[in-house]
């Protein structure tokens, strides 16, 4: 029988690796289709931020699990990189935030000179 909360912490896993990868994958696409530029990666941000708050989650449901439990181990290594990873996506999405931000006021400016 598997150890309580193993599901949600390799869910937890896979749902921060996808945070972490979907924003790269997003811009690397822009490079073979001509119709789809750079910017349009900036539709993926809300699917980091899901995959991200998803991955936290799941962490946290993993590790109350484990704490209540007494066959399984003390601390979760694998719900620990899961909120890892989500952390990082969360942090990625805000980054590519910032920067379309940034993008856009400059493009305010240049347009109004």
């Amino acid at each position: 029988m598997a150890a309580p909360g193993t599901s949600a912490a390799r869910g937890s896993l896979v749902a921060g690796a996808a945070s972490v990868a979907t924003l790269p994958i997003a811009v690397y696409l822009t490079r073979f289709s001509s119709g789809y530029e750079l910017l349009h990666a900036g539709f993926a941000i809300p699917l980091v931020v899901a995959f991200g708050a998803v991955a936290i989650v799941l962490a946290r449901r993993a590790e109350r699990r484990s704490a209540v439990s007494l066959s399984a181990p003390a601390r979760n290594n694998v719900a620990t990189a899961g909120r890892i990873l989500g952390v990082l996506g969360l942090c990625i999405a805000a980054s590519a935030l910032v920067a379309l931000g940034v993008y856009g006021l400059l493009e305010y400016v240049g347009s109004r000179g």
